[in-house]
């Protein structure tokens, strides 16, 4: 099977959205599909085609960005040559010409699949104001031409504004989760680099430092968890600086953070490989995700540190509130609220045994082979009813 996947971002950028795109890509490879990757070429210096872990990377170019969209003049004639070229597309959703490429997939009666990852929620400002109108007019556009949705849960089909009309072609699928192995000596490395003075214990952010994260929640919360644990430290694993459209954010949170970062009690490890994602992990006590908006859907670092046998403190967002509630690994706080997240902490840390499930059995669920084999039934089932109508 010739399968094209769509996305505006792809690697190097990472973001949870990347993240899920390249390890379902690379599962189809690994089960004999072709598999390529359409996405733009955000930064110049990037090849406008390259072949990464098998799978075809397609670039292009751009000539401007309007907040943290792009907007790519060639991309019409690249998407009518891919989509004409391959057998079935995906989609990612939030994505400003996805409705063009949906269109495509239409009329040419490719199967035609959206992985909705989350709703988009742009920046301040009259221009933001006006990018996010017209992506919400182009993704309900989508939504009509789609032959099918998939999204992480019922929980986030059942509160987004987008798919809530579409319910009855909306599937449920999984994430794909998974990280390298690793050795003792790997984690003790990274232990000895990261937390030089053995704090404890060690609270985690893995993401990007962005408004919707939540980061000045853990901030607000860190006083009283240090009143409980003075040892204690904040760990962020992920992009922190020179985020487009975050930088005013980072620099009215910066100052706190170096109060912090003086006293040993934060430190930023920048964005890490798989490798050291999975040195990462065993070095942590809890993840929190105080996430603020529904931008964010689920969050993958939530299984990735479940897989890890460590609990996760997540925001009652639909989606992002699944992991701990379904897997019984943590707890989950108001949106928002410092007060609870600080508690929520201070429980958990105190009574970690409470919060234990069987890591194997939780990474199963999001095995990527798993992943990549349920849509290909999917798309077997939309071409099996294109094929009927043409009957």
């Amino acid at each position: 099977m010739r399968i094209l996947s769509v996305l505006t971002y792809y690697r190097p950028h990472t973001s949870g959205l990347t993240i899920y795109a390249e390890r379902l890509a690379r599962a189809w490879v690994k089960r004999g599909h072709q598999v390529t990757i359409l996405t733009s070429r955000f930064q110049p210096d990037l090849p406008p085609e390259e072949l990464m872990d098998g799978v075809r990377v397609v670039r292009a170019p751009v000539l401007a960005r309007v907040s943290k969209g792009v907007i790519m003049p060639t991309f019409g004639w690249l998407s009518t040559k891919m989509v004409m070229n391959h057998d079935v597309v995906q989609l990612h959703l939030p994505q400003f010409d996805a409705a063009g490429i949906a269109l495509r997939g239409r009329l040419l009666k490719k199967p035609t699949v959206v992985t909705y990852h989350c709703d988009l929620i742009m920046p301040d400002g009259a221009l933001a104001w006006a990018a996010n109108q017209a992506v919400n007019v182009m993704n309900r556009l989508t939504g009509m031409l789609t032959h099918r949705f998939v999204t992480y849960t019922q929980d986030y089909a059942d509160h987004s504004p987008l798919l809530k009309p579409y319910l009855e072609k909306t599937q449920i699928i999984p994430p794909p989760v998974e990280l390298p192995g690793t050795s003792p000596e790997a984690i003790q490395s990274f232990r000895q680099m990261n937390n030089p003075d053995q704090r404890h214990p060690v609270i985690a952010m893995a993401s990007r430092f962005a408004t919707e994260k939540g980061v000045e929640v853990l901030l607000d919360a860190f006083p009283r968890v240090l009143e409980a644990f003075p040892q204690a430290m904040v760990q962020f694993a992920g992009t922190y600086k020179n985020i487009i459209g975050e930088e005013q954010y980072f620099q009215r949170l910066i100052p706190r953070i170096k109060d912090l970062q003086e006293r040993g009690q934060w430190r930023f490890l920048g964005n890490l490989s798989p490798d050291q994602m999975s040195a990462f992990y065993p070095n942590i006590d809890v993840l929190v995700m105080p996430s603020l908006n529904s931008t964010e859907a689920f969050g993958l670092v939530q299984i990735e540190a479940m897989m890890n046998g460590k609990p996760t403190i997540a925001s009652n967002l639909p989606g992002v509130r699944q992991p701990p509630t379904r897997h019984h690994m943590g707890k989950v706080t108001p949106i928002g609220d410092a007060h609870a997240l600080a508690e929520a902490l201070i429980d958990v840390l105190s009574n970690p045994g409470d919060y234990h499930a069987d890591p194997s059995a939780i990474a199963a669920q999001y095995d990527p082979d798993h992943v990549a084999e349920v849509y290909e039934n999917l798309f077997s089932e939309i071409q099996a009813q294109l094929g009927s109508k043409q009957a």
